[in-house]
């Protein structure tokens, strides 16, 4: 899938309010573009009149070097509002701080790559997947998923052409992950006596378990395992998640800011921090971290600043875990319970992560208004070198062969082989089911003359039962270019010409040419007559 990776850093030496924005990667050679600019002022304040109105924290200052403008300078559509007028204000401030980080970041050679970006993944039929790496910890906790380029256009998270997610470049090597056909999911409750922890383990469990692999509109369900960790201690969960039995951690339960990495609280007196449950994770091959607790993708401040590198999602992805999904700040259980649910589903439905969570996100807007910060508090962060996949899509994946064996049926049934009657010619065993035959080396049965095509002929075994006998019956389907797969009959040799023709032990064939090899079909322990 097309990808656009954007780097955001602080200039150092050039001034507190200086940074370089610039393409990491693109899909195409000269969309790696660069630019400098300064943090506006005026974003700095908004970000303050935001924090006042919807953060459930004590605020996170952004450090510059310009003198900050007072509150009542703000646009006069934003200055604070009445007492009873919070709803429409909300819009305007929402609309106003997502506008100008948009206006911010996408300017002169940065908006022509996006552009162009998007047009290529558009002309493939694909959405862009664009990841934004903040680098500075002071803009870490900015809500970058309600960029929009003008009102009534979506926001970036909401768009239908792009996928958004946060990533970053520091981060360790991300090894060979698995290929995996179901979601084995780990659900950790932990310790909150405020959170309806168990309503959320029975939603979840719902969703991946029920309704069998077939949807209402036939959409084919992955299997589904979950088994659920009630207040673990440290060592419980860590002993579980060894034995490498799950491609998803779910933690539900209060969680905390901590300078290293977090703090998740798993039963009363026992914690955990992201640097420890980092380590374990990786070690488990663990794909997805889910953490539906509060402040998951919140860093750590000391007198208001943020502390480099201490978010729960940010360790978690640094130490190589694929892909984290914690919340930006305090999330009610109702509107988490809404996400996950939706969240779940697209999972079971073998969907990408990254769109998941913008379908799971885009359920938030409508079930809670886009004046209200439910939507902008899912915070996903990719591994840059994950593609999102977190299951194979059925086209994708691996058939396993099916168990074909009937009980109580007598399984003795003979076995037929293709063999050559040239001077000490080949025998090839033929397979249970389809059994290829042609030019190259992905057939079945290769025979690199000339005169074959590169998919010449099929031999089909089909199993029909006679009471409790099993019988196998075999014939023979031409796929060649030009109908010459011969069969010796009573008349001499004649074209099967892509029809399907039954056969019989001692039957003989001829691929390609008329006057090239002859090849006999036999069923052992058969008795042929000469």
């Amino acid at each position: 899938m097309p990808s656009l990776n954007l780097a955001i850093a602080r200039l150092i030496n050039t001034g507190n309010d200086t940074f370089a924005i610039w393409v990491v990667k693109a899909p195409y050679p000269s969309g790696y573009v660069l630019r400098d600019c300064v943090w506006p002022a005026e974003l700095t304040q908004v970000w303050q009149e935001w924090q006042q109105m919807f953060a459930g924290h004590s605020g996170i200052n952004i450090s510059t070097g310009s003198n900050q403008r007072s509150v009542n300078q703000l646009p006069i559509n934003l200055v604070t509002p009445a007492s009873g007028q919070n709803t429409g204000y909300g819009s305007r401030l929402m609309q106003y701080l997502g506008i100008n980080l948009w206006r911010w970041v996408f300017e002169g050679s940065i908006l022509g790559s996006l552009e162009r970006s998007r047009g290529m993944a558009m002309g493939q039929n694909k959405r862009l997947q664009f990841r934004l790496e903040i680098r500075d910890p002071d803009l870490i906790a900015l809500p970058w998923e309600i960029m929009q380029r003008e009102p009534g256009q979506p926001a970036m998270s909401l768009s239908p052409d792009l996928l958004f997610s946060r990533t970053t470049s520091e981060v360790e090597h991300l090894p060979t992950l698995r290929t995996d056909q179901a979601l084995k999911v780990l659900l950790v409750l932990g310790h909150d006596q405020n959170l309806q922890l168990q309503t959320e383990a029975a939603i979840l469990e719902q969703t991946l378990l029920s309704g069998g692999q077939v949807g209402s509109y036939g959409q084919r369900y992955a299997p589904c395992t979950v088994k659920t960790l009630l207040q673990p201690t440290p060592q419980e969960l860590i002993q579980e998640l060894e034995t490498k039995a799950y491609n998803v951690f779910f933690y539900a339960g209060h969680g905390l800011p901590n300078p290293d990495g977090g703090m998740l609280f798993l039963r009363p007196g026992m914690t955990l921090n992201g640097i420890e449950l980092a380590q374990v994770l990786t070690r488990s091959a663990v794909k997805l971290a889910v953490l539906n607790a509060c402040w998951g993708a919140q860093p750590a401040a000391i007198n208001h600043q943020a502390i480099p590198a201490s978010s729960l999602a940010e360790v978690l992805i640094r130490h190589g875990v694929p892909a984290v999904l914690g919340m930006r700040d305090e999330i009610a259980d109702r509107e988490s319970h809404s996400f996950i649910q939706v969240f779940a589903k697209a999972l079971r439905s073998r969907k990408p992560i990254d769109e998941a969570v913008a379908e799971a996100r885009q359920e938030l807007l409508t079930l809670y208004k886009y004046n209200q910060p439910a939507w902008t508090l899912p915070v996903l962060y990719l591994h840059p070198d994950f593609d999102g996949e977190l299951i194979k899509s059925v086209d994708e994946g691996i058939t396993e062969l099916p168990d074909t064996v009937i009980p109580h049926i007598d399984e003795s049934v003979p076995m037929a082989c293709l063999r050559s009657l040239s001077p000490g010619g080949r025998s090839w065993s033929l397979r249970i089911g389809v059994t290829r035959i042609g030019r190259t080396k992905d057939n079945d049965i290769v025979i690199p003359e000339p005169s074959m095509s590169r998919r010449h002929a099929e031999i089909l075994c089909r199993n029909t039962f006679n009471g409790t006998t099993q019988v196998r019956t075999y014939y023979i389907q031409d796929f060649s270019t030009y109908g010459t797969t011969w069969y010796l009959g009573a008349n001499g040799w004649q074209q099967i010409l892509r029809e399907e023709v039954p056969l019989k032990s001692g039957m003989q064939l001829k691929f390609g040419s008329s006057r090239g090899e002859t090849w006999e079909f036999i069923i052992e322990d058969s008795k042929v007559s000469s």
